[in-house]
């Protein structure tokens, strides 16, 4: 069953997830968010950034089994390449 990354109720493995202050990556291997093996952003409890600007918690379950969650204001900028 795939998980719905938007689902009202959080996923179990959340529990243990673990804050990753430094980077925005898994903090056991260092694997970026879009290795993720499944993601649940909690969308219920938004907070107001310094900014007054929204910002949510968003989970990650990793290949490496570490369930981690970052603020999405500490997201990185996505890059997109053009091809000319």
């Amino acid at each position: 069953m795939m998980l719905d990354a938007f689902a009202p109720t959080p996923p179990e493995w959340t529990r243990q997830a673990i804050h990753a202050y430094d980077r925005f990556c898994c903090p056991k291997c260092g694997a970026s968010s879009l290795e993720a093996v499944q993601v649940w952003i909690n969308r219920r409890s938004p907070v107001l950034g310094e900014d007054r600007r929204r910002k949510w918690q968003e989970f990650y379950l990793c290949h490496c089994s570490c369930a981690w969650w970052a603020w999405s204001s500490d997201r990185p900028p996505t890059v997109v390449k053009i091809n000319c």
